[in-house]
């Protein structure tokens, strides 16, 4: 079986490939294609880190270092539901063409590893997308070695990223870290 399988950073693939490349029957090869990380220099810190794992580890990686941010943008502003909607399947899609046209049989993501990613929108975008390029989806469930990849992907000094690489999840992210931490300096100032 071989697997292309779509990696956004390697802190998220490093516990999956660990699980991966023991079995068998798997031929794994990572594939980069992240078109909604934001801002550039986050881009190119997070495939310098997937490279260099890949060195490492001695996978073949995969390039596609289109950089459609406007494109996204386009699509992502129809609100968050529409957000990540589109950024799976972009990538879901660029990733099932790319196994067609080179001969993979299944693909899968690392988005599926991740408990900050709608699992389940994931799951049926990836079932879609295989159908209509003519390869497999491989689900396995990352979720479970959530804490591992954390420990390995730290023990290994990875550049390690706070949120998923979109400008919107950024800014959910700290404009909510920036409002808790406001009411508490409130609260102790009263």
């Amino acid at each position: 079986m071989k697997l292309l399988m779509h990696v956004c950073c390697a802190p998220c693939f490093i516990a999956p490939w660990k699980h991966l490349k023991d079995k068998e029957e798997l031929e794994v090869t990572a594939f980069w294609y992240n078109t909604n990380i934001h801002p550039y220099t986050e881009f190119r810190k997070r495939l310098e880190t997937l490279r260099e794992f890949s060195t490492k580890e001695g996978f073949e990686l995969i390039e596609d270092n289109s950089y459609k941010l406007l494109e996204f943008f386009e699509e992502a502003l129809h609100g968050q539901k529409a957000r990540c909607y589109y950024c799976y399947l972009d990538r879901m899609t660029k990733t099932a063409e790319v196994a067609k046209e080179r001969g993979f049989t299944h693909i899968s993501s690392t988005l599926l590893y991740s408990k900050f990613q709608n699992h389940e929108l994931i799951v049926e975008i990836a079932k879609k997308v295989s159908e209509r390029f003519g390869v497999k989806f491989y689900y396995e469930d990352f979720r479970e070695y959530w804490k591992e990849g954390i420990e390995l992907s730290k023990e290994d000094g990875m550049y390690r990223q706070q949120f998923c690489g979109c400008i919107f999840s950024e800014r959910d992210r700290y404009e909510d870290y920036y409002h808790r931490k406001d009411k508490r300096e409130a609260g102790e100032n009263k």
